[in-house]
C-alpha cells in the first residue's frame, strides 16, 4: 500500500505556481520547501529573501520531530495551523505557552509569561514563536541563562515593536533555528514551516 498524500492536490497545484514564478534561489532542495510552504501560505514572494537556516537546521529539525519532542508555541493560531500535519506524521504534543501563563507579573505578557513556564518543563523542546516578540526574547534570555537549551528554534514574530531586536538575538545564540528576517513572519509562516518540515519527515521514510 502507497503512502497517504500529505498535501491536497490542490496545494501541489499551488506549488507549481510558485516554482514557476520563484525561479533560481540558493536554498538547498529541502530548505526550498520550507521556504515554498510560507510562500503558500502568505501569497507572499518577498518570503524568498527572508529565510536564514543554521548550519543543519533541517537535519536537526527532523530529528527532533521524529523523536517526538514535544511542540511548544507562542499562541494558539500557530497551534491550529499544524495540528493537522503533526496528526498525520509525528504526532508531537504541542503545547500553547499563552495556555500555560496562570497569574502574569507586572510588566510582563501572558505569552512571555506562559513561555517562561514552559521552559522549566520542557527545556529541550522544539520553540515555535510566530506571533509574540517578548515570547522569543524570554526564550533567548533562557538559553542565555542556561534554563534551556531547546533542540530547535523557529523564530518568525511579526509586528513592529521588539521583532527584530527578538531576532537579531535569536541570531547570537547557537541553538539549531529558522529565522524569517525583518519585520514579516506570523502564526501562518510559523505553522508553514513545521508543517513543511513534518512533510520532510516522511519523506526520510
Amino acid at each position: 500500500m502507497g503512502k497517504i498524500p500529505l498535501n491536497h492536490p490542490i496545494v501541489e497545484q499551488s506549488f507549481a505556481i510558485i516554482d514557476r514564478e520563484a525561479g533560481d534561489h540558493s536554498y538547498s532542495p529541502e530548505q526550498y520547501q520550507v521556504v515554498r510552504r510560507a510562500i503558500h501560505a502568505t501569497a507572499n514572494f518577498e518570503f524568498l529573501d527572508l529565510f536564514y537556516f543554521s548550519d543543519r537546521a533541517i537535519e536537526q529539525a527532523l530529528d527532533a520531530l521524529n523523536r517526538q519532542t514535544p511542540i511548544i508555541v507562542d499562541v494558539g493560531m500557530v497551534k491550529q495551523s499544524m495540528q493537522g500535519m503533526v496528526d498525520k506524521t509525528c504526532h508531537n504534543p504541542i503545547v500553547c505557552a499563552l495556555e500555560q501563563a496562570g497569574a502574569v507579573p507586572p510588566g510582563k505578557t501572558r505569552t512571555e509569561t506562559g513561555l517562561l513556564n514552559c521552559l522549566e518543563t520542557y527545556p529541550q523542546g522544539i520553540y515555535v514563536i510566530g506571533n509574540a516578540p517578548t515570547a522569543l526574547l524570554a526564550l533567548c534570555d533562557g538559553i542565555k541563562n542556561g534554563i534551556a537549551q531547546p533542540s530547535f528554534v523557529v523564530g518568525a514574530p511579526v509586528g513592529f515593536v521588539s521583532v527584530m531586536e527578538s531576532k537579531q538575538i535569536l541570531a547570537q545564540t547557537d541553538v539549531p533555528q529558522i529565522r524569517v528576517e525583518g519585520r514579516k513572519g506570523g502564526s501562518a509562516v510559523a505553522g508553514a514551516i513545521i508543517n513543511a518540515l513534518l512533510v520532510l519527515t516522511q519523506e526520510q521514510v
